[in-house]
């Protein structure tokens, strides 16, 4: 029987030189060279005598921020922009303004009681449509719930933004079946958002790795699963990332980092470098990038989604933003944050702001075609937002459909039994009179 001494040795033999010796841009000229040792968990890992702790990626330096307009949105000495035309910044520009428009008008809509639930991107207009514009069209979205920019930008009608968030008859993914903001169109890529948090982080690896297995899309088209720093602390995403850094395939993983999870700033949420430290320890290549910056934005997933595709791998980016709305409808933000914070970000670093001067500066913008464009898309929103509130919600009997082929017994016994619950107090009970008036059919059931 060989001892361990004896395999150690023989397997040490049989690795080639080459794998023996590191080389460092940091190492002396003289120095060394460097061996590495028979271990199975790092068969790279150097051999040292020197006993030596650390706890940062680039060791004694914090992971930079890639930036290229500064927050007045000039152009940051030796950055170099990403290649777009005028047609191209001012598409930008038009779908970051049209979503705090629609933000505003639905969020006071649910105030009003006519929604029962709504999220806004206030403050996070870069990060969401500079991502979505740096993918194919036919890319897999797993989306959070900050993500509706990513179904604007991809010509998500505003009807169907209307009709998921009214529950109307125009909700073609989810038939009035979700809570709002929770979207999904196959016909866009775009997957339904789930409420529990960070579930589309394992399935996203899921999807990757389909797509790698897919000889037809192999190479071609990759997923981006987006989630925030607070959904980072929860177990899916580390089990999501081991997932894909192991199984591989084309995937983009985009952490939002926007300050707070809900009421939770992100000194109480970790202790290490962001979220973008965590991705060397799953073998992923990593960027951090100013997410107030869309041209920043732009350029990092359009390099991350090359390297995803063609590499099919998994890449983490993490966008350094800031939340200057409330978590939700059901949050109030002043409760855990000075006011007076917020609002010195909007000025600040505000990404609707140095998109616009960038325009300006390129002599693409003025004064003229920013009130012309704030005209118009009022105007198509409000369009959108009146006829949704005269369109019916889908039938009653949605409620027992699309997930069985066929009806099984106990879903029959259920239907059967709310028809005679409506037939009993359907007419004479005003709070079922009132609600069903709002379906098509009058909310009858059909046999």
């Amino acid at each position: 029987m060989l001892s361990l001494r004896t395999i150690r040795a023989r397997s040490w033999r049989s690795i080639p030189l080459a794998r023996t010796i590191a080389t460092s841009e940091t190492s002396a000229p003289h120095s060394p060279p460097q061996r590495h040792g028979f271990l199975p968990g790092a068969p790279a890992s150097a051999i040292t005598t020197k006993l030596h702790f650390f706890n940062s990626v680039l060791e004694q330096s914090q992971i930079p921020t890639y930036r290229v307009l500064d927050g007045s949105g000039n152009i940051v000495e030796g950055a170099v922009e990403p290649e777009i035309d005028e047609a191209f910044a001012r598409r930008l520009y038009h779908t970051m303004n049209l979503l705090p428009v629609l933000d505003t008008l639905l969020y006071n809509v649910q105030r009003q009681g006519k929604i029962s639930f709504y999220m806004t991107t206030h403050g996070e207009e870069a990060s969401v449509v500079g991502s979505a514009a740096a993918l194919g069209s036919r890319d897999e979205v797993l989306g959070q719930y900050r993500e509706m920019g990513v179904l604007l930008w991809r010509d998500y009608p505003l009807s169907s933004v209307m009709g998921q968030c009214f529950s109307n008859e125009n909700d073609d993914s989810t038939k009035g079946r979700q809570m709002p903001v929770h979207f999904g169109s196959p016909e866009h890529h775009f997957h339904t958002i789930s409420s529990p948090l960070a579930t589309q982080i394992p399935q996203a690896a899921g999807v990757a790795y389909a797509l790698k297995r897919d000889t037809e899309r192999r190479g071609k088209d990759c997923a981006i699963c987006y989630f925030g720093e607070g959904a980072a602390s929860e177990g899916d995403f580390h089990a999501g990332l081991g997932m894909a850094s192991v199984l591989g395939g084309p995937l983009i993983f985009f952490c939002r980092n926007n300050g707070f999870a809900i009421s939770t700033p992100t000194t109480d949420q970790y202790a290490g470098d962001g979220i973008a430290a965590r991705g060397p320890a799953y073998g992923m290549d990593t960027v951090r990038v100013d997410g107030n910056d869309v041209l920043a934005v732009l350029g990092a997933v359009r390099e991350a989604r090359r390297r995803a595709v063609t590499g099919g791998k998994a890449v983490l980016v993490e966008a350094m933003t800031y939340r200057v709305g409330h978590h939700s409808t059901s949050d109030d933000s002043y409760a855990y944050r000075a006011r007076q914070e917020v609002e010195d970000w909007k000025k600040i670093d505000n990404p609707l702001h140095r998109m616009r001067r960038y325009l300006e500066t390129k002599g693409w913008w003025d004064a003229a075609a920013e009130e012309a464009l704030k005209d118009s898309q009022k105007k198509i929103v409000m369009e959108a937002f009146r006829a949704a509130e005269n369109t019916p919600k889908p039938v009653l009997d949605n409620i027992f459909t699309d997930v069985w082929d066929e009806m099984p017994w106990i879903l029959k016994e259920q239907k059967e039994e709310l028809r005679e619950i409506l037939r009993k107090y359907g007419d004479v009970w005003e709070p079922y009179k009132t609600e069903r008036v709002k379906f098509r059919g009058n909310g009858v059931l059909e046999p």
